[in-house]
């Protein structure tokens, strides 16, 4: 399936490894693949993006605030609650004593990939992969024999986990966005 993607499609599939590494994911999700699309989409695209008010730098800002949250989020807290734990004291504490990014600091180090690189391998999520193939149903759908960025794109517009979905509505309406990019697509072609 690899061989039908684009320059820019490859790309992108490499930067939502990039994404994940960098945001300290164990897994490369939907928002991760969204993130790779929005950070090396062509000229086209980006502009369509931006005129929804999709940039990457606020979707990169969005999923990094929610993912600081993640680890022990508002269950957890309520569960430590019950038990007499505080876990806003707790991390207030934690920060103040070791620094503001004290609990990112103790993540254990990247494992090493090939020749000594960092990064090593992170695996795709069941939704990334479900992505990734609907990208090339969306690619047969339009009769095109390559996987663009726009594929990708429509592929985690059909299939948006919840982080994916609230970056995407927080500026434009899914099927909104479907639309404009299948447009895109038309005079493309």
């Amino acid at each position: 399936m690899f061989e039908r993607f684009t320059k820019t499609a490859r790309f992108a599939v490499v930067g939502a490894h990039e994404q994940a590494r960098d945001l300290k994911s164990p897994r490369i999700d939907v928002e991760h693949v969204l993130l790779g699309v929005l950070s090396t989409a062509d000229k086209d695209l980006t502009t369509l993006l931006a005129g929804v008010g999709l940039t990457y730098d606020d979707a990169r800002a969005h999923v990094a605030e929610n993912r600081r949250s993640e680890a022990l989020g508002e269950d957890d807290a309520e569960a430590l609650k019950s038990i007499g734990i505080d876990l806003d004291a707790v991390r207030e504490s934690l920060e103040a004593t070791f620094g503001d990014d004290a609990l990112d600091r103790a993540m254990p180090e990247e494992r090493r990939g090939w020749f000594g690189r960092r990064g090593g391998h992170i695996p795709f999520t069941p939704g990334a992969k479900k992505v990734l193939e609907l990208s090339l149903r969306e690619a047969l759908a339009h009769k095109d024999d390559h996987i663009s960025s726009e594929h990708i794109l429509l592929g985690v517009l059909r299939a948006p986990n919840d982080k994916a979905r609230a970056v995407i509505e927080g500026h434009v309406a899914v099927a909104e966005l479907r639309r404009q990019i299948l447009e895109l697509l038309d005079r493309a072609a």
